[in-house]
């Protein structure tokens, strides 16, 4: 199924069930402001964004995997970067698709595709189709770098 029709590839946010005794309870509001710094929580908690060409990662081009800054999941790598010039670090493809979930978002007047860790539901950007960058998929995941950590092979073997 396409994320770009009217059913996304993933289930739309829904309310939260209730906790189980033996599901492990999400962090509170609080714990992540003490966690991430004011930008980061702006961005991932409140689903914010960064300023264009002003982020770590918009022009790197070192080999590794990016993380979620949140929790740490992996979610790109950098075999899918690619130098899209729109100021943000662009991707063509989430590392699997379990690792991020849509979320279909109408704010500002547009249609967007939301993408979110699927771990920790931080916010890490958008995704876009049909621009004509020639990857391929014909899509560029728009992610915040301060959504991101990157991991070199060089600091995972220490």
């Amino acid at each position: 199924m396409n994320i770009f029709n009217n059913r996304p590839k993933v289930a739309p946010v829904a309310a939260p069930a209730a906790e189980t005794a033996t599901e492990k309870p999400g962090k509170t509001d609080e714990q992540w402001r003490q966690e991430l710094t004011p930008e980061e929580y702006r961005v991932l908690r409140q689903a914010g964004t960064e300023r264009p060409y002003t982020g770590e990662y918009w022009d790197t081009h070192t080999a590794g995997v990016y993380q979620c800054r949140a929790c740490g999941a992996e979610l790109f790598t950098s075999k899918e970067k690619f130098d899209s010039h729109c100021g943000w670090p662009s991707f063509w493809a989430p590392l699997a698709e379990e690792t991020v979930r849509y979320i279909h978002d109408r704010a500002l007047g547009m249609e967007r595709i939301e993408v979110r860790c699927a771990a920790c539901d931080s916010h890490l950007g958008h995704v876009f189709e049909g621009e004509g960058y020639g990857t391929p998929t014909d899509q560029r995941y728009c992610i915040n770098s301060v959504s991101l950590r990157l991991v070199t092979a060089d600091d995972a073997g220490n």
